[in-house]
């Protein structure tokens, strides 16, 4: 369709102005683009799950936004929205929706979905009743909208990603059919949660029936939702081919398109601020390093790290901790240390750490492998296996160090107090052994920003890199192993 017979494009997703995950990351990268090419016509629609005490802290509200449609707007009683700019290149309009007051009626909706769609949410649990309410709530929004700003134009596109926007395809698609329907799977919640329960999903592709091992795992609401969305979509969309082919096979439906994920051009610092934030990124890990473990490390120690979703296996998270024991046994005159950058269910920062830090402290401290306390201490399987290889003991030998960070770094972590991408900077290398990666925007982001990564020939990307005959990490930046 041609730019100019657009009139208004919508996309919704759990991680508008909440940063989770990786969708994130495909979604304020790719803002600025559609806002050049559709300025203002964009809107993008989030969960407000936000407090005065939490406020959401990339969205900036507007009292003029859409101020006629809001003081006329016909929402669901308990359904309210806050208008205004997500703060990212482009800084693309988004409407923050307010869904509680959706659950009271939620069986009677499912009830509505089951007899039109036939989406089984019988089985439902966890959080698929939040993910349908929001979900919901945006469709809502998506009607009352396109109904106020383009009342007779069949030119609307609604993009809804992953499963826990699907009940909200389905109930535009019921109700306002002028607007076109775009569903866009980052993974199949089955294809996850086979690999996460230890099933060879890779091997034996051919061979699984979505229906049946949704029967088997217990995801049969989930996986009905995700795949009824991506049948009923008028366009239906993945990140990579791996993940196409798994979307043919599980969800019955090969993917119109495949939109590998990237970046905006000036994603990347130039390189006076790259050499600086590199020198910075440096400082501060290391000073961290030396106050938790008490070791004597040098500039030029060398730093590596893994990152993304907290999925212990899946992510190759457990790979990536063994080899790190397998690195302390070998002869080396050069120390290393390696960071698990992994969101966990995280308590406060440690006080001792940051005093420790402060004053330059270079005394091994209690627990020398973590910078956050868990709620679930025990039971996180990453401290686990940290604590099980050896790391925290006070006779540990060798010359690496593993540190685990199980918050997400976005400046205001109480310990490194920097983003993501500004420690990335100070990296020496990074590395990804993951075994279920759809796309793999953490390899991608690292070699961006000039640091060497290793992934997996079963991540997209890494199957990206492989497509392209010839290269090799001189050329690249990238091993896939």
């Amino acid at each position: 369709m041609p730019q100019q017979a657009i009139d208004l494009i919508f996309e919704t997703s759990w991680e508008v102005c909440n940063k989770i995950g990786g969708i994130y990351t495909v979604l304020s990268t790719k803002a600025k683009t559609l806002q050049d090419c559709y300025k203002d016509k964009v809107i993008f629609i989030g969960p407000d799950v936000w407090t005065d005490e939490h406020p959401a802290p990339d969205f900036t509200e507007s009292k003029t936004l859409l101020k006629k449609w809001r003081q006329t707007a016909l929402l669901p009683e308990g359904v309210q929205v806050r208008v205004g700019r997500w703060d990212i290149p482009g800084r693309p309009i988004a409407v923050l929706v307010k869904f509680d007051a959706l659950y009271a009626s939620k069986d009677e909706f499912y009830g509505h979905i089951w007899k039109e769609f036939g989406v089984d949410s019988l089985h439902a649990y966890g959080d698929y009743d939040e993910a349908c309410a929001f979900s919901r709530a945006a469709a809502e929004v998506i009607c009352s909208l396109a109904e106020f700003l383009a009342p007779e134009s069949k030119n609307i596109i609604a993009h809804f990603d992953e499963w826990t926007t699907g009940m909200g395809l389905l109930e535009v698609k019921s109700r306002m059919p002028r607007i076109a329907t775009v569903f866009t799977t980052h993974a199949t919640s089955i294809g996850r949660s086979i690999c996460g329960n230890g099933k060879p999903l890779y091997d034996y592709l051919p061979g699984y029936d979505g229906d049946q091992m949704a029967r088997e795992l217990n995801m049969e609401s989930k996986h009905s939702l995700e795949k009824t969305a991506a049948l009923q979509a008028d366009a239906f969309t993945t990140v990579s081919d791996v993940t196409a082919r798994e979307c043919e096979q599980l969800l019955t439906r090969r993917p119109d398109v495949v939109t590998p994920n990237g970046f905006e051009p000036g994603f990347v610092p130039g390189k006076i601020k790259f050499n600086k934030g590199r020198a910075a990124a440096r400082e501060r890990m290391l000073d961290i390093a030396r106050a938790l473990t008490g070791r004597d490390l040098p500039a030029d120690t060398f730093i590596l790290a893994t990152s993304g979703r907290c999925e212990y296996r899946n992510k190759g998270i457990d790979v990536f901790c063994d080899v790190a024991a397998r690195l302390n046994e070998t002869v080396t005159d050069r120390p290393a240390v390696a960071f698990v950058m992994v969101p966990a269910w995280a308590g406060d920062p440690r006080f001792d750490l940051r005093l420790a830090a402060e004053n330059h402290n270079h005394t091994r401290l209690a627990d020398p492998v973590i910078t956050h306390a868990l709620h679930n201490y025990n039971e996180d399987p990453i401290n686990a296996r940290i604590h099980q290889l050896g790391f925290a003991s006070a006779t540990q030998q060798g010359q690496v160090s593993v540190i685990y960070v199980p918050c997400y770094l976005n400046g205001r972590d109480g310990i490194f107090d920097m983003p993501y991408y500004d420690l990335l900077i100070g990296m020496d290398a990074t590395v990804f052994p993951s075994y279920y990666e759809p796309w793999g925007y953490t390899p991608l982001e690292s070699v961006a920003f000039g640091v060497p990564t290793v992934t997996t020939s079963l991540s997209g990307f890494g199957q990206w890199v492989l497509s392209h005959r010839g290269v090799t990490l001189a050329d690249t930046g990238v091993a896939v192993v």
